[in-house]
């Protein structure tokens, strides 16, 4: 899906004090800008962002014009600031201690620090001169899709106002353009069905945003939680985790009766953990039916119970683990292959599927989770599996460790050709100019004092 509409800088919300203080960037990035800042060095210079792979679906260009906004500038005294950054991390972290004491403290101290940090932070942004408003890009949008060495982004400015930006830029890119990536192939795989993200587990909750933004934009239906779903507007799915059926005993049929009790029929209803995902304003009440390794029989007594309220079925069979349901055909039918039926299978599905609709169910969905990944997803479909939904995670994310890391080189200084060898110039027009003005509602100030 080709994002034509870009997202506003605001909606990342970036640590801005961090980005503009060299402090998440590699150090050499840094303390280039610290040389050429001393040295009085301001040379207009064109970095070439591309990747080596075929077919990457490209995100994260948005993200990199946010970063590029907030962090394109320099500091008009840079001891003093590193001075104030230093108070402003020990701020932080002083305010995180008191928090995490509250309620044994008293509130006015909590105001005291999250003051200091206010103050600290005002300082630093009156200290602060922004050059994004020189700057000329031109990029692909997110969605596209881009070939080995095919030039993503052209940044043109002066090299000094943005040399820090390079780690972080890069690293928007190559998380970004990776999840997307990964999930288009896992929905090209899926022949049309819904693929949902449950990736969040998988990674540190700091990448949630990004990582659903990415997986939204390389063709998933939905991800696990509200953070996911933030950059694009959506909300998390999902309804019961095995944890809730253990609470209530083992017992599917009551945690599944519970859930749509106080989700779907709630007087005081919480707006996040209520939202509407059907015409009818309820959740879709999807029960999790392997607790007892024994799909079939559960999946029966909730239908029975739910009736037409139950949407669906998911399957998460352990990969270490035959079904009950399996184990009875084996016991009839000798010649199965074991080490072919662990977890989620074919066969499992099927001898599901078979169930519901002779038990009178055919409405309910059959949701396929649990080791999938694009190659498993293909043998299913191939097979004609009768599943209607598949739930992906760590494939989404590292795909057997596929790599699509991005490289940022200086291709033209002042205009001229300048870049190591192996490296120079490389036009590509369809990489579109990007107005400034529209992303950030701003018009292109002139640039204030060294």
């Amino acid at each position: 899906m080709i994002v034509r509409e870009r997202l506003r800088p605001d909606v990342f919300r970036l640590p801005v004090e961090k980005i503009r203080s060299g402090y998440k960037s590699d150090i050499y990035f840094n303390r280039t800008k610290y040389v050429l800042e001393r040295d009085g060095l301001h040379r207009r210079a064109t970095m070439q962002v591309f990747q080596k792979n075929d077919g990457v679906t490209v995100v994260g260009t948005d993200h990199t014009l946010a970063i590029l906004h907030v962090g394109t500038g320099h500091y008009r005294d840079r001891v003093a600031a590193q001075r104030l950054f230093e108070r402003y991390l020990e701020n932080e972290r002083a305010l995180y201690r008191v928090w995490s004491a509250l309620p044994g403290v008293e509130w006015d101290e909590y105001e005291a620090v999250a003051r200091r940090i206010f103050d600290t932070s005002r300082a630093l942004s009156e200290l602060w001169t922004p050059a994004w408003q020189e700057l000329e890009v031109r990029s692909l949008f997110d969605g596209e899709s881009a070939g080995a060495r095919e030039t993503v982004m052209h940044i043109d400015g002066d090299y000094a106002e943005y040399a820090h930006l390079e780690t972080l830029y890069l690293g928007a890119l190559t998380d970004g353009s990776k999840i997307a990536s990964n999930t288009r192939t896992v929905v090209e795989a899926a022949n049309g069905k819904p693929v949902i993200m449950f990736g969040a587990r998988h990674q540190s909750h700091e990448a949630q945003a990004g990582a659903g933004y990415a997986a939204h934009v390389g063709g998933a239906i939905g991800v696990s939680t509200d953070e996911q779903g933030e950059w694009w507007g959506s909300t998390g799915l999902g309804t019961i985790p095995h944890a809730l059926i253990a609470i209530y005993g083992g017992d599917t049929v009551l945690a599944t009766l519970k859930f749509d009790e106080h989700i779907n029929r709630s007087e005081e209803p919480l707006a996040h953990l209520t939202a509407k995902e059907n015409p009818e304003g309820h959740i879709n009440v999807t029960a999790l039916v392997d607790f007892q390794n024994d799909v079939v029989g559960t999946s029966l007594q909730v239908a029975k119970a739910l009736g037409q309220k139950l949407w669906g079925v998911r399957v998460d069979t352990s990969e270490d683990l035959l079904d009950a349901s399996v184990l009875e055909e084996i016991r009839r039918e000798r010649g199965l292959a074991r080490g072919e039926l662990r977890g989620v299978t074919p066969r499992l599905v099927e001898i599901l599927r078979a169930a519901l609709d002779r038990n009178g169910y055919p409405h309910v969905k059959i949701v396929a989770s649990g080791g999938f990944d694009a190659a498993k997803i293909r043998r299913f479909e191939a097979a004609g599996v009768p599943v209607d939904v598949y739930g992906v995670g760590a494939e989404l994310l590292h795909a057997g460790g596929a790599a699509y890391d991005y490289t940022a080189d200086i291709v033209r200084v002042e205009g001229r050709p300048l870049a190591k060898v192996g490296r120079a110039y490389a036009e590509n027009p369809r990489l579109g100019i990007v107005d400034w003005q529209a992303l950030t509602g701003t018009t292109r100030a002139a640039k204030g004092k060294r």
